[in-house]
């Protein structure tokens, strides 16, 4: 079984719980709008490009504004595949180069992301190609005390091929952890992908607490008489992406294994993924699963 070092070290503080802000959208206004609401820290998000963002600036502003409040930018994030040889995924690498060499002046020290993929390629045969990528950014990050955690999220692909991220069930963490034993390399990790391919939330975080650096607010429900009826692929899709209090996680245990565990990231809402709760509704969703969580967090107790 592969190394699995890098992990936190034990605390009893209370586990900070915070929403993703698009980069791209006024995420100063938005940290002012939406830190009265109770979220204590933010992650600050951009889908495959940064644009032509000033980092340095932006950050600068940022984490003032963060500071006055009494929050943080806790995370910063870049969602698209850096392996591939277009405009798009050129744009990707340089914005997640630049997110890791720029985090400190968010006052930030991790930077979450896809792993890539070669475009139909397995997982093993994307993997000298990642190893190339991803080593000398990993050393770099080490240099500057940041950190890269690589979000599990499938994108529609499986072991076999796929257009995205490699970094998509345990088998794929072992070989890269393998081919990259960094200590600033980890997951970014949340129930609701474990549930949309049948696999146990819990019994995945037990067995991989010590790579996992920072955690999604975001879950899942299974429609179990759907699945029965029609399987895996039938027409209807029998996995919804959902809020934390409206899926099937018991985010109280998750609270008490991180805690236990002494995990000292945060737990940051990902939204815009609840049908039930988007538009008009989004934040008051957002509201309501912070709430959630928050009560999750408070009632767990320390283990003996």
């Amino acid at each position: 079984m592969m190394d699995k070092t890098a992990g936190p070290v034990k605390g009893r503080s209370k586990i900070p719980v915070g929403t993703l802000i698009k980069g791209l959208e006024s995420p100063e206004e938005m940290v002012r709008r939406l830190y009265p609401l109770g979220f204590e820290c933010f992650q600050i998000s951009f889908w495959e490009s940064i644009g032509d963002t000033d980092l340095i600036r932006l950050g600068t502003e940022l984490r003032e504004t963060a500071e006055t409040l009494g929050t943080k930018i806790n995370t910063l994030s870049i969602y698209g595949n850096p392996l591939r040889d277009d405009e798009a995924s050129a744009e990707t690498w340089r914005g997640l180069k630049e997110l890791v060499r720029t985090a400190g002046c968010f006052g930030a020290d991790m930077v979450g992301c896809f792993a890539g993929r070669l475009p139909g390629a397995s997982v093993p045969a994307s993997l000298e190609q990642w190893k190339r990528t991803f080593s000398p950014l990993a050393e770099e990050a080490e240099k500057l005390g940041v950190r890269i955690a690589f979000e599990n999220c499938r994108m529609g692909d499986t072991w076999k091929t796929g257009k995205w991220n490699i970094a998509i069930n345990p088998d794929a963490w072992d070989l890269m952890f393998r081919a990259i034993p960094s200590p600033v390399l980890g997951l970014e990790w949340e129930p609701c992908h474990q549930l949309e391919v049948l696999a146990d939330p819990l019994t995945q975080l037990r067995e991989w607490l010590p790579r996992i650096m920072h955690i999604h607010g975001k879950d899942a429900r299974i429609d179990r008489k759907l699945l029965a009826e029609k399987g895996l692929y039938g027409l209807k899709r029998w996995a919804v992406s959902c809020f934390p209090g409206r899926g099937d996680t018991d985010w109280g245990m998750i609270f008490s294994l991180l805690r236990e565990s002494g995990y000292e990231g945060t737990v940051d809402i990902e939204g815009w993924n609840d049908e039930d709760w988007s538009g008009d509704r989004e934040i008051e969703g957002q509201r309501r699963a912070l709430e959630y969580l928050r009560n999750c967090r408070d009632t767990v107790t320390d283990p003996l």
